[in-house]
């Protein structure tokens, strides 16, 4: 949403011969025909909410592999191949971009505390050892959509790692750089913005594990 300032050099560094999809949740700044010309696929979804977005990307993608990834600049899209061929060659199911900061602001006080938080509270549920819930990550299609999400705010990225746990797949993270964004942060750029994430997150922990569907891949249920 309004991400025009950031598009072309976001969209300039997807890998060639990949599809970039840019999931429109509402801007007002022209930030949909501009990923348009640049070459992308446009999904609107009039539904706010990160999760709202997320999710619809993920319905409009049709490849084995998916990539999720902020379009604030922060982020190098560059990078999503070293994490797709993590998932490839077997070595995870779902990788997620441990966010390294890179220069002044890049990552401010309150929402690396609240990340912090929720990493200890996601260890406590799953067991998982993860530092970051980084909003870089990758993962084979089929398998996040058996996860049946159904969060549509800002605890999107929790519930695909609780569930993906619960589902007995394998999540790793590895480091990526993270720099500051391009234009005002509309989540994490405040404390209000932080504590509603960190609200909706706390609430994804709280929710009891789900029946997992089988495997597409094994036909099993882990």
């Amino acid at each position: 949403m309004d991400e025009a300032a950031a598009l072309p050099e976001v969209l300039g560094r997807i890998p060639a011969g990949w599809r970039a999809i840019v999931v429109d949740n509402g801007s007002t700044d022209g930030s949909a025909g501009l990923a348009r010309s640049l070459g992308a696929t446009v999904v609107h979804e009039p539904r706010r909410g990160f999760g709202s977005a997320c999710h619809a990307g993920l319905l409009a993608a049709d490849a084995q592999y998916v990539c999720f990834c902020d379009c604030d600049g922060s982020l190098d899209p560059g990078l999503l191949p070293d994490l797709v061929s993590q998932v490839h060659h077997g070595k995870a199911d779902l990788v997620l971009g441990r966010r390294r900061p890179q220069g002044r602001g890049a990552w401010p006080p309150h929402a690396r505390a609240g990340n912090l938080a929720l990493a200890r509270m996601l260890r406590r549920r799953t067991g998982l050892r993860l530092h970051d819930l980084g909003p870089m990550r990758a993962a084979r299609r089929d398998d996040l959509l058996a996860l049946d999400l159904t969060d549509r705010r800002s605890g999107y990225p929790l519930q695909m790692v609780v569930r993906a746990a619960d589902a007995g797949l394998r999540v790793s993270e590895t480091a990526v750089p993270y720099l500051p964004r391009t234009g005002k942060s509309k989540v994490t750029g405040t404390w209000r913005g932080t504590w509603h994430a960190v609200r909706d997150m706390r609430a994804v922990l709280r929710q009891p594990p789900v029946p997992q569907q089988p495997s597409p891949r094994t036909g099993t249920t882990p």
